[in-house]
């Protein structure tokens, strides 16, 4: 006779059980790197639009080591644990750490190699001119780290020890802020401060998550001298491959949009900054319960059970947007106020306004999908999500194009087709989470 799934109560606490810690770290997280407008904004308005067009990468880093091929790591273990094969998930471990390896310095080459380049075919020469310093620094020296960091991470929440992993990363989120502060102002160090605080304190965050993994801190001891696996390698790349791929897209469509926003000139990049860093503030929020969604999704998946997988994607679905909610209430009614504490320019504060005004309404549709993002990459059902991303794209960029040049709108009519790509991602994303695609004959 098959057990009765457990009740909505039960699965509410099973979440937050692992989510409390990792949104104990992805809130302290966020308020750090609101810090960066804030600073990059002291060094002048061509300081602020470079950190602007250097921010989308820097979150495509962040997003592909943290939530996609991270998720990868976490799903992989958790469902092998699930499984009950503990020296497969041992053996699984130095399988992520190649895959974060070539990553990191996949990162390093381009854009520590190819700053003015890259940035400047987004954002312009004088963007591009002001970023290529931070850039050395931050993927220079900061991305091999920021991926091994996160990687090992990844391999603690895979074992269900959200905890352990939250309690090193949130020493290196504490330091970073005032660590910026002194580089930047203290010894003048203008942008490339930030960038040298980064990588110093994912170099210091690697350093402690390996030794707490490789004494046991997962559960279980990693075997780093395996023979390397095929299998294994897709075990892991077959989410985290789909999942990049998505952080890719989501992050591209920010990308395309400051491209399109660089036409009203260097004021508008550092106004459309603020509003973006806004927006993804939803996405270390939403990890908090994102993170434990793939490892429980991922366990109750391993072990057969659908029904529990999924009412436990909508409890967490639940739980992201009572903690989003709070976020685009505020900006939606006070967006003024939020854009005047990034940036003394009147001119940034004002297009800032104009971004935050209308797509502040669509930042809790956006926390809950990307909760839900989290617990598909643990049941392994990708299809929706990746829909859900290229809807947001096209509504992003297609339809900024279309309200804005073709129908005259303006930089108004290109923030409401960002509001409405946002929007269409979480609908979408719900959307998916339901018994007919998530089933073992999904």
């Amino acid at each position: 006779m098959a057990l009765a799934p457990p009740s909505q109560g039960v699965l509410l606490r099973r979440v937050w059980a692992l989510a409390a810690p990792t949104t104990a770290v992805a809130a302290l997280q966020a308020a750090a790197q609101l810090v960066e407008p804030w600073l990059a904004a002291r060094q002048g308005t061509a300081a602020l639009a470079g950190w602007a067009v250097v921010l989308p990468f820097a979150l495509l880093m962040q997003q592909m080591s943290t939530g996609a091929m991270g998720g990868g790591v976490v799903s992989a273990i958790a469902r092998t644990l699930g499984a009950g094969k503990r020296e497969e998930a041992s053996t699984l471990v130095a399988h992520a750490l190649v895959i974060a390896l070539g990553f990191g310095l996949l990162f390093a080459l381009l854009l520590a190699g190819f700053p003015r380049t890259i940035l400047g075919a987004i954002g312009g020469a004088e963007a591009a001119e002001a970023a290529a310093p931070y850039c050395a620094w931050l993927f220079g020296a900061g991305a091999v780290p920021a991926w091994m960091a996160n990687t090992l991470a990844s391999v603690l929440r895979g074992g269900g020890r959200h905890a352990l992993a939250s309690r090193v990363l949130l020493l290196g989120w504490v330091f970073y802020p005032p660590l910026a502060w002194v580089l930047m102002e203290w010894l003048e160090l203008g942008l490339a401060g930030a960038g040298m605080a980064f990588a110093a304190t994912m170099t210091a965050a690697s350093l402690g998550m390996a030794a707490v993994v490789l004494t046991g801190g997962a559960g279980f001891r990693p075997s780093l001298r395996v023979r390397l696996q095929g299998a294994l390698f897709a075990r892991i790349l077959s989410v985290g491959l789909v999942a990049c791929a998505m952080a890719t897209v989501a992050n591209l469509a920010t990308i395309l949009v400051t491209a399109r926003v660089a036409a009203y000139g260097a004021t508008a990049v550092a106004a459309y900054g603020v509003s973006a860093r806004i927006e993804f503030l939803m996405v270390p929020l939403a990890f908090g319960v994102g993170s434990a969604l793939t490892a429980l999704v991922g366990r109750s998946v391993g072990a057969g059970d659908w029904v529990t997988a999924r009412r436990t994607a909508w409890a967490g679905a639940w739980m992201a947007l009572g903690v989003t909610l709070v976020v685009g209430v505020f900006v939606s009614a006070a967006p003024g106020f939020t854009a005047a504490a990034f940036s003394q320019d009147p001119a940034v504060v004002a297009i800032a306004t104009q971004a935050l005004a209308v797509i502040g309404f669509a930042l809790p549709g956006f926390g809950v999908g990307m909760a839900l993002y989290f617990a598909s990459m643990g049941a392994g059902r990708m299809a929706g999500p990746v829909l859900a991303a290229l809807s947001r794209i096209g509504l992003a960029v297609g339809g900024g194009w279309l309200l804005s040049d073709v129908m005259g709108f303006g930089l108004q009519g290109q923030f409401v087709a960002v509001a409405l790509g946002i929007s269409a991602y979480g609908l979408i994303t719900a959307l998916s989470v339901r018994p007919g695609v998530w089933s073992a004959r999904g």
